[in-house]
């Protein structure tokens, strides 16, 4: 089938799982928190209406992939009260972090994380996470090596409340070692950070999920902002091995068309 700019995004396979997520998925940081954040401007965290529409848009884009967190402020409750047809979305929440009174705190324990988990599945309103991440604070082999989230994620993974787990890494030794004993990792690529380009090499040779974070820089690719472009972005991103999906941030409806049609216009000339 031809691909237009005008059609629905392409679905890829997440790894050796059986989810099937746009190549865009929506992030949400910006539903529910605007402090400490590192974008180049400010922003206002939208009222429930604009929300409302923002998930209709996505709908008719073929976005059916969003990703939130504990320390994206309200974000999962908005999710949960907001969302329509809530179980036709892959969602992927994540471990470990928290944002509370404008600070951020860290626990990566097996209790703290069974406890965010069933915390995350009732302000979703689901009897299960698609997917869900250890949110790392920067020490990713400490967290693998001496906390207890991972393995009681495999353990609510065989329970069934969640299908799939890995983390949002920050180092390139924590991703390949992801890569090599998760579901999913969440890694960094953009024009000025390919750290992780060995973990997507990695991932694509074991046929593992791979998650792009950070892959417009924050909103700091934009022309606007000093970057390279949003097109050149995606491209770049696009290229590399094994890439299941890309996050973007926007709750800019005009921004989410564009970004939909450049990746579709990408896609279709690979």
């Amino acid at each position: 089938m031809e691909v237009t700019n005008n059609s629905p995004l392409q679905q890829r396979q997440l790894g050796s799982t059986d989810l099937q997520l746009s190549v865009l998925g929506l992030g949400t940081v910006k539903l529910g928190r605007d402090k400490q954040v590192k974008y180049p401007s400010g922003f206002k965290i939208p009222d429930d209406k604009t929300v409302k529409e923002l998930f209709s848009v996505c709908q008719e884009l073929g976005i059916n992939f969003i990703d939130t967190a504990p320390a994206y402020g309200n974000s999962e409750e908005r999710l949960g009260k907001l969302l329509p047809n809530k179980n036709n979305w892959k969602i992927m929440t994540k471990v470990g972090e928290a944002f509370e009174n404008g600070q951020s705190s860290f626990d990566f324990s097996a209790q703290a994380t069974r406890k965010s988990v069933e915390r995350s599945l009732k302000r979703l309103g689901r009897d299960y996470v698609d997917m869900v991440l250890v949110h790392s604070d920067g020490d990713d082999m400490n967290i693998i090596n001496n906390e207890g989230a991972l393995p009681e994620l495999e353990k609510m993974k065989q329970q069934g409340l969640i299908r799939s787990f890995g983390m949002s890494t920050k180092t390139t030794e924590g991703g390949l070692w992801v890569v090599e004993n998760c579901d999913v990792v969440m890694a960094t690529c953009n024009l000025t950070d390919d750290h992780d380009a060995a973990v997507l090499q990695r991932a694509k040779e074991l046929n593992k999920g791979v998650v792009i974070k950070k892959g417009l820089q924050s909103g700091h690719a934009d022309k606007s902002a000093g970057g390279s472009g949003i097109e050149a972005a995606f491209k770049h991103v696009f290229s590399q091995p094994g890439v299941t999906s890309m996050i973007v941030g926007t709750i800019n409806l005009q921004h989410l068309r564009d970004n939909v049609r450049i990746v579709n216009s990408i896609i279709s000339t690979d």
